[in-house]
Order: structure tokens, then C-alpha cells, then sequence
């Protein structure tokens, strides 16, 4: 079960003030599922008015109605955790989305996979969260437990010539658990439980 307060400590670092992203990339795709253009850009060089459509994107993810909208998934053990995107999504996190052809790779598999009946767009999120200490009466301390490095992705259906509308389908990856990263989870997001994209979730899964 996904814990509400760990999410919305999150959604507190994605506003202008207190960002916690340093890159957006992403694909806009046609019905098919092909590619129809693709970016990657450090943060800091978006427009004011830019940064505040991203940063309203990005949270959408974490900021949905937890263990309903976005619910959360373990990935396989062992050899198993191959067949997932556990490998490439670690990968993409790893690259900080400077590898475009990690990305590349990333958006053909949702091409492949994702049902639409019109274009739509991709966007990845990378994001890093100096976790602060809390003390034993609950308070914040100065210092940090850990660095938490993530992504987020959101697939928007488009509403005009490369303006995507609010998202569908997402995920955070790696989970957020306990204040803490849990790579062997991901939370994806559906904004309609009842119309899952079950073919996208049991292959990032390896189903």
C-alpha cells in the first residue's frame, strides 16, 4: 500500500519555488503508437510559464487518489526482473535522461503497447529529493537520510498541436516507500482504474 503523506511530500518539491526536477524529455506519439517528435531539456531553460505547465504534468502522478489511481506493483526476482523494464527504466534514471537512446527505446515500447484512438504525448520527469531527517518528536532536522532519484512519466492524450491535456497513465519509478527508494517497486498511475493499459503494465512488469 502506497502511503499518502510519502506522496504528497513529494508534490511540495514540484512547484517553481521548491523544484525538484532537472530535466523533461519526451515523444509526441500519433494513434498508432510512432513517434510524430521528440525533446529532452535541462529544466532550468523552460520559460516561466513552461515550468509551471511541467511541474502541474509531473504531479498529476503523485498527487492522484492513492491506492486507487495509483497503486503500486513489485517487479520481479531474480532472472525474472530481465523480461520487465526494470533494467531500461534503471538505466534511464541512471543516464539522468541524458541517453537518448535509452529514451528512444522507452517511448517504442509504449508505442507498442499503449491504446489510444488519437495522438498523444510522453513525458519523462527526472527528479532528485534530498530527503530530510526527522527527529524521534517528528520534527524536521537539518540533514538528510538519503538522495532519492526518480522518474516520472505522464501520457497525455493531446488536446492541440503538441499541448498535452491531463494525464491518463503514468508511473513513478522507483517507489517512494517509507521515505526512502524501494527499487523493487513501481506505482503506476491509471486516472481511470476501471480502463487499465493492461498490456503497458504487464510489460514493464514482465508478465
Amino acid at each position: 500500500m502506497i502511503n499518502r503523506d510519502d506522496m504528497l511530500e513529494l508534490t511540495r518539491r514540484m512547484s517553481p519555488s521548491r523544484n525538484c526536477f532537472a530535466r523533461v524529455a519526451g515523444a509526441y506519439m500519433d494513434e498508432e503508437g510512432f513517434e510524430d517528435g521528440t525533446f529532452n531539456i535541462h529544466f532550468g531553460k523552460l520559460s516561466q510559464a513552461e515550468t509551471k505547465r511541467n511541474l502541474e504534468l509531473a504531479k498529476t502522478i503523485p498527487f492522484s487518489r492513492t491506492n486507487e489511481q495509483l497503486k503500486e506493483y513489485r517487479f520481479p526476482l531474480g532472472e525474472a526482473r530481465k523480461n520487465s523494464m526494470w533494467p531500461l527504466l534503471s538505466a534511464i534514471k541512471k543516464a539522468e535522461l541524458k541517453e537518448d537512446a535509452l529514451l528512444s527505446i522507452f517511448y517504442e515500447i509504449i508505442g507498442e503497447n499503449y491504446k489510444a484512438d488519437a495522438g498523444y504525448s510522453i513525458f519523462v520527469f527526472y527528479g532528485s529529493y534530498d530527503v530530510p531527517r526527522k527527529g524521534t518528536d517528528n520534527e524536521w532536522l537539518e540533514d538528510s537520510e538519503e538522495v532519492y532519484d526518480f522518474l516520472i512519466c505522464a501520457v497525455s492524450p493531446l488536446v492541440g498541436e503538441y499541448e498535452p491535456g491531463k494525464p491518463e497513465f503514468g508511473f513513478l519509478f522507483p517507489a517512494f516507500v517509507d521515505r526512502s527508494s524501494d527499487e523493487n517497486y513501481i506505482d503506476i498511475f491509471s486516472a481511470d482504474p476501471e480502463r487499465l493499459q493492461e498490456n503497458v503494465i504487464s510489460k514493464i512488469l514482465g508478465e
